[in-house]
């Protein structure tokens, strides 16, 4: 059977029966819930019983926005499916909803978000559904808005199906460019079926507090694809969010005027070229006073 993505833009493939279908498989709902505990337990929020305001991209039916209110935190989901929202809405979702396409930007305001986690959602980004649509635009749209929005220090735990390895770097790629420090983090990274990729970021530079977590294996153990595993691992280390205010931008620095020696030397190339060019003169080149 064919990817989704291959077969209709998201908005079009989760139509109304789609939405039910996937809302009412156990299947479905107990893989949604695995994937999106995981996701949780990789955002490393602190564990002080304090509710944080997360992000749920690509929320469809509210599958893994109800994990998220189970542990007591409070969320925003989008979603581009109408119908998957309906669902959500009938199931009385506790986040509130949002109508958006991701590609376009989040909207918004700088550092209000704790946290983001997104399920199966962001390799849709990878594909043109109409000629408007240019993927590595979307891309920069889609992280840079995740970036703003997230307070300084937080997380976004994105898992994805990436179609090959091209597609995971061109991710991946975007959103280091946005800001982002990470990499992915991959579950089962040797069972063909059971093996998840998940794009662990963190909003800022890499310093030494931050960490990059395990993937996990057989048993629920860490584990890495090349079978390595790092005996210092602290399971209990959390994410700390210092900022929630964007350090403001560096002023450009004006850059020294060209001087008469390189004016000179143009001037010549433009006669050459056969060009009318003013005469040289003592005047050729000199600098201007600031006024007048």
């Amino acid at each position: 059977m064919p990817r989704p993505e291959l077969q209709a833009p998201p908005e079009i493939f989760y139509n109304e029966v789609e939405a039910r279908k996937y809302t009412t498989s156990s299947r479905i709902i107990e893989i949604q819930a695995k994937i999106s505990e995981r996701a949780l337990e990789l955002l490393a929020l602190p564990n002080d019983g304090i509710p944080r305001l997360l992000l749920d991209i690509g929320c469809g039916s509210g599958l893994s926005g109800d994990t998220l209110s189970k542990n007591g935190h409070h969320w925003l989901g989008y979603d581009i499916s109408s119908s998957m929202l309906d669902v959500a809405l009938e199931g009385e979702a506790e986040g509130d909803l949002l109508l958006a396409d991701m590609g376009q930007g989040l909207g918004l305001r700088p550092g209000v978000v704790d946290g983001a986690i997104s399920i199966s959602a962001v390799q849709w980004l990878c594909y043109a559904d109409k000629s408007s649509h240019e993927p590595r635009t979307r891309l920069k749209a889609f992280f840079g808005s995740l970036y703003r929005c997230l307070a300084r220090g937080a997380r976004a735990v994105l898992q994805l199906y990436a179609e090959n390895r091209d597609q995971n770097e061109m991710i991946s790629t975007y959103a280091m460019r946005a800001g982002f420090s990470g990499g992915i983090v991959v579950d089962w990274p040797h069972s063909s079926k059971a093996r998840k990729e998940y794009l662990v970021l963190t909003c800022g530079p890499p310093s030494a507090q931050t960490y990059q977590p395990k993937g996990k294996g057989e048993n629920g153990e860490v584990c890495s694809e090349d079978k390595e595993s790092d005996a210092d691992t602290d399971d209990n280390q959390t994410v700390d969010v210092y900022d929630r205010n964007r350090p403001r931008k560096k002023l450009k620095v004006k850059k020294k005027g060209k001087g008469r020696e390189w004016i000179l030397k143009k001037k010549e190339q433009m006669r050459k070229k056969g060009y009318s060019v003013p005469p040289d003169t003592k005047h050729t080149g000199r600098k201007r006073k600031d006024r007048f």
